[in-house]
């Protein structure tokens, strides 16, 4: 395999190691600069040069891409993918982790947990959303932070209010965050690689630092994961969409919740914590990987006319509630079962035996009229009963055929 490292800092710990594991294993390895790219657009032949000179071929891309590169170095990544370079992370999945808010925003819809959290722009939005979120202590982030860094604990609502506006003086965009007291000081991070937990480590904060980052001075320690804490963190890589992770997680009284998905993940402290080889277990499953290039199932779709990809929602009730796949009789509609989803579980290419429950969510492949009229009207329902109960009943509006 020829692999070629993305990084700006071919020094640094992380990238050394993944060097040095590349080349242990028989790889060829380069580490090439992010910023020494040319992105060459004609017609049926993207290309890259690298310092002026046609880039060679590579089987495999592992992006080591740092936050403050995040648009040029995407834009490289997503030129390898369009020249069909397997990449270990896709530009999509990076972008959709860099971004505090998008994550979350991603992540929201799924059945995992996140700390509740809110994100306003209006001063007179910012005391009713520090009491939706559970009041002070809150946690207050700027969207972009990384390491740590724009990261604060506000003790009270004043504090919290006096913070929100100076970040947002200086045209600093913030989230409000629920404080998990339980957790103070403490947090999970769970390396992922693939579709497992190559290793773990808990991060304590030491003194009266309450953000428990390395980079802080925080101390880590090797750590075995409970399931749900391990399922977490897969899941919560895939939704994104990246395959090599580090995924931070507070240890609630509900159980885990997701703080943060690094799609650069440093290795110099976990493997420090664990004595693992973190590093070949990311070289290993890239050299496995490199003949299935990532594909943009939206654009190879267009050229399926009236077919496509739709997720069915199984409610309470529900026909196909007791039946197995065969049962629904989804086949003889056109309709593949790709994936399964059943809570927090992902249960992929499921078999035709298997019986459905009710908020079970089926991705689904095949004609999109037959699709139709399996697609649950929740998008416009979920909100009328909301709306009702923030209405006093006194002033309940009339109702109206609109």
């Amino acid at each position: 395999m020829k692999l070629a490292i993305l990084s700006c800092g071919p020094k640094s710990y992380s990238t050394k190691r993944l060097r040095e594991a590349a080349s242990a294993r028989g790889h060829q390895v380069k580490v090439l600069n992010t910023l020494k790219f040319a992105i060459d657009l004609q017609r049926g032949e993207p290309d890259l040069y690298y310092h002026q000179k046609p880039l060679s071929t590579y089987d495999a891309v592992l992006p080591r891409i740092g936050a403050s590169i995040t648009y040029y170095g995407t834009a490289v990544v997503r030129q390898f993918q369009e020249m069909d370079v397997f990449c270990a992370n896709t530009a999509h999945g990076i972008t959709n982790s860099r971004d505090k808010l998008r994550s979350l925003q991603i992540l929201s819809r799924h059945h995992i947990g996140i700390p509740r959290t809110t994100f306003v722009r209006d001063k007179k939005d910012v005391l009713a959303a520090i009491h939706r979120v559970g009041g002070a202590p809150v946690v207050i982030k700027l969207i972009e932070g990384t390491q740590g860094i724009g990261v604060l604990l506000a003790e009270s609502v004043n504090a919290a209010e006096s913070i929100i506006e100076l970040l947002q003086s200086q045209k600093q965009n913030v989230l409000i965050q629920k404080f998990v007291a339980e957790s103070k000081g403490k947090d999970i991070r769970a390396f992922v690689v693939g579709d497992r937990v190559v290793a773990a480590m808990r991060r304590v904060a030491q003194g009266q630092e309450f953000r428990s980052n390395v980079h802080r001075g925080g101390v880590a320690e090797a750590v075995d994961l409970p399931a749900e804490y391990t399922e977490t963190a897969v899941r919560a890589a895939q939704i994104l969409g990246l395959k090599i992770a580090g995924v931070d997680m507070l240890e609630s009284k509900t159980g885990p919740q997701i703080m943060e998905v690094n799609s650069s993940p440093g290795l110099e402290g976990i493997e420090t914590a664990t004595g693992l080889d973190i590093a070949g277990a990311v070289i290993d499953y890239i050299a496995a990987q490199v003949d299935f290039p990532d594909i943009d199932v939206r654009q190879r779709l267009t050229v399926s006319k009236g077919y496509g990809v739709s997720e069915i929602y199984i409610p309470e009730g529900s026909e196909f509630v007791g039946k197995t796949i065969t049962e629904t009789q989804l086949r003889e509609q056109d309709i593949n079962v790709l994936t399964l989803y059943r809570g927090a579980k992902v249960i992929p290419n499921p078999k035709n035996e298997r019986t459905l429950e009710s908020h079970d969510k089926l991705l689904c492949f095949g004609k999109l009229e037959s699709m139709r009229h399996m697609v649950p009207l929740k998008t416009r329902r979920r909100r009328r009963p909301d709306i009702k109960n923030l209405v006093p009943s006194a002033t309940k509006p009339p109702k109206s055929g609109s």
